[in-house]
C-alpha cells in the first residue's frame, strides 16, 4: 500500500484513496496531488500581506492559491478552500493553470510592481509538486518566488523545493504539544524542525496568531522565542534573533466564533516580550 511522505501522517491510501489532506491521492499505486495547478485565488498583493516585512518591502507579488490543508485549525480563515469537502469535490469550477501559464502572467504584471509568486492562501506543500516545478520556471526567468506555509512537512520535501524558494512566512502558531495536536490536529515538532531547516536555505519570517486562553502567555511567548533565538544558517551562525516574528490578533471566526477578540493590550504586551530577545517583531491586526 503506497505511503504518502508529506508530513507526519505518512497516510498509507489504497488506489483511489485521499488522504488527510483531502487532495493527494492514489492512482496506479503512485500518490500525487489531485489539485495540481487547480487555482481557487488568485491576486496582486503588497508583499507585506504575507506577511513580509523585510523582504523586497514596498512590492508585489502574485499570490496563487488552490484547495486543502493538512491541519485543521479550528480559526481558519481560508475554510471555504482548506476545509471545504465542496472545494475538493467542485474542481470543474476551478480554473487550471500549468506553471508556463503563471510565469506568463507575473511577466506581464511585472509593470505594476510585480516580483515574482506566492504560494499562499491554502497549504501549498500538500502539491509541492506544483510548487517545484512554477519555482523553477520563475528562476529561471528571474523572479523571486514566495512559500506561505504552516511548516508541516518533512524535510525530504523542504529540500526539494528549497533552492527555488527565496523567502518563506512559516506560522509558528504555538509552542506546546497539546495545542498543536488537541486544537489543530498537527505536529509541533515537525513544524520546529522544517524551520530549523527553512532559515539555512532562505529568508524567513514567522507567525503566530494569539489565541485567547490557548497560546497567550507570557510563559509561552519566552519559551518560543528562546527557541527561535537559537536558529542558525547553513554555516552554523546564529541567526535567530534577526529572524521577524508577526504577533497577530485573534477575531472570532469559523468554529471559534465563541471566542472573544484578542485584547490589542495582550498582542502588544507579548510583542514586547518578544522583543526581549528578537530584534524585529511587528503587530498584527491590530
Amino acid at each position: 500500500m503506497p505511503e504518502c511522505e508529506v508530513c507526519f501522517r505518512h497516510c498509507r491510501l489504497n488506489e483511489g484513496q485521499t488522504g488527510f489532506c483531502g487532495v493527494r491521492s492514489c492512482h496506479d499505486n503512485v500518490i500525487y496531488p489531485d489539485n495540481y495547478g487547480k487555482i481557487t485565488s488568485m491576486a496582486l498583493d503588497p508583499i507585506e500581506k504575507k506577511p513580509l516585512q523585510r523582504f523586497y518591502p514596498g512590492s508585489k507579488i502574485l499570490s496563487i492559491g488552490s484547495y486543502g490543508c493538512n491541519l485543521r485549525c479550528p480559526f481558519c480563515q481560508n475554510h471555504e478552500i482548506s476545509w471545504s469537502k465542496e472545494a475538493y469535490q467542485d474542481t470543474e469550477q476551478i480554473e487550471t493553470m500549468a506553471p508556463e501559464e503563471l510565469l506568463q502572467i507575473a511577466l506581464d504584471l511585472q509593470s505594476r510592481g510585480n516580483i515574482g509568486i506566492a504560494f499562499t492562501y491554502n497549504e501549498p506543500l500538500i502539491a509541492y509538486e506544483y510548487v517545484r516545478d512554477t519555482a523553477i520556471l520563475f528562476h529561471e526567468a528571474g523572479l523571486k518566488t514566495v512559500l506561505v506555509s504552516n511548516g508541516t512537512a518533512e524535510s525530504s520535501i523542504l529540500h526539494e523545493i528549497l533552492p527555488y524558494i527565496d523567502a518563506m512566512n512559516i506560522d509558528l502558531k504555538g509552542f506546546t504539544d497539546r495545542y498543536y495536536e488537541n486544537i489543530l490536529q498537527g505536529n509541533r515538532r515537525q513544524v520546529m524542525d522544517f524551520i530549523s531547516e527553512a532559515v539555512k536555505g532562505c529568508h524567513v519570517e514567522l507567525t503566530t496568531l494569539i489565541i485567547p486562553n490557548e497560546n497567550d502567555s507570557e510563559e509561552e511567548m519566552r519559551e518560543m522565542t528562546e527557541w527561535i533565538t537559537g536558529l542558525k544558517d547553513a554555516s552554523g551562525n546564529a541567526i535567530g534573533q534577526e529572524i521577524p516574528l508577526h504577533i497577530s490578533r485573534f477575531f472570532p471566526c469559523f468554529h471559534m466564533t465563541d471566542r472573544k477578540a484578542t485584547d490589542v493590550s495582550l498582542v502588544y504586551h507579548l510583542a514586547e516580550v518578544a522583543r526581549e530577545r528578537l530584534k524585529y517583531v511587528y503587530t498584527g491586526n491590530c
